[in-house]
């Protein structure tokens, strides 16, 4: 046999013999799986010995210094373990006694509050506010040319207030006009509505004799929704006369100065009073428009127009005394408030 036969009989053997020293060598190897033992391995300088990753236990193993013993990583229970060195042994989440290192329940921990001087209460802080909302020159398409007020100021609390009301009108040429002054103590009963409670004087004068009356007055004034402010009242004079006015204005802005603002005013009695041109029912309707330009939210000239409209007795007293029953004017005056 040649040199050369031989050699290649010798690979072919070693060819064929090398997968099955492959296979006895893995099989001779162990299975590494999840269920080995990690010994002597630290974790900061603590080591978890005989532990097994699932089910098994982890014992005298530190972490930053606190122990964890017998304690499983599913489902077991964790005792005698320190955290930060406060243990958790068999406590449970909810019920019992709180700790005595445990948060107040209006989380102050402690401290008291040292209150500053005029911000005790905010809701209890004195402050004012006066406004004229009409202070105008009215030119009149019957009768003489007339000036016309509505003044309102009040100082107090949130919740209560002394109000003042001041309102009304004088004609140029003849010098007659009337007056009304209110005094009125105001509570809030909600967010957006006072009710009010207080004294009414009203005076006419002119030509003549003067005439006054008093009253007692129950009201409200707030805002309704879609931004109505609103003012109804009940009237009761020192004669017993009962009466009654609701009065409603709406901003509507064109801009954030150009602002015009519709206003409504109605008065009604129950009893005729001939002195100062009242009669029972219905007395008059007042409906303006005004629009104003605020230069600053406090100081808005405005230029407007206003429908004034007697009805019933009113109207047939006012004839009688030679006073217009529908009169319309046209308006220029100042808004302003601080």
């Amino acid at each position: 046999m040649s040199v050369f036969r031989i050699f290649s009989i010798l690979l072919m053997s070693a060819v064929l013999a090398l997968p099955v020293a492959m296979a006895e060598e893995m099989q001779m190897k162990p299975v590494m799986n999840k269920t080995n033992i990690m010994q002597e391995s630290s974790m900061q300088g603590g080591s978890i010995q005989r532990g097994s990753m699932q089910g098994e236990s982890i014992q005298r193993g530190s972490m930053q210094g606190g122990s964890i013993q017998r304690g499983s990583m599913q489902g077991g229970s964790m005792q005698g373990g320190s955290m930060q060195g406060g243990s958790m042994q068999g406590g449970s989440m909810q019920g019992g006694d709180a700790p005595a290192n445990a948060r107040s329940s209006d989380y102050s921990d402690g401290y008291e509050y040292r209150h500053m001087a005029g911000w005790e209460d905010t809701d209890e802080i004195v402050f004012g506010k006066l406004i004229a909302d009409q202070m105008e020159h009215r030119s009149n398409n019957h009768g003489s040319n007339s000036l016309r007020w509505d003044v309102q100021g009040w100082r107090g609390t949130d919740y209560n207030k002394l109000w003042m009301k001041f309102e009304g009108d004088h004609e140029l040429s003849t010098r007659v006009g009337s007056l009304e002054l209110q005094t009125l103590y105001s509570h809030a009963v909600s967010a957006f509505w006072d009710v009010q409670i207080g004294a009414r004087y009203d005076q006419s004068y002119g030509v003549g004799a003067n005439n006054h009356r008093i009253f007692a007055v129950l009201g409200l004034q707030g805002l309704a929704p879609y931004w109505f402010d609103l003012e109804p009242a009940l009237f009761v004079s020192d004669k017993g006369d009962v009466s009654a006015r609701m009065t409603g204005t709406y901003d509507l802005l064109f801009t954030q100065r150009l602002i015009l603002q519709p206003r409504l005013e109605i008065n009604v009695a129950l009893a005729d009073v001939p002195q100062f041109g009242v009669g029972k029912g219905v007395n008059d309707m007042q409906l303006g428009l005004r629009l104003r330009y605020e230069i600053t939210r406090e100081f808005a000239p405005y230029v407007g127009i206003a429908q004034q409209q007697k009805f019933g007795t009113t109207a047939n007293l006012a004839r009688t005394a030679g006073v217009a029953v529908n009169n319309v004017s046209l308006m220029a005056g100042l808004r302003w408030w601080f």
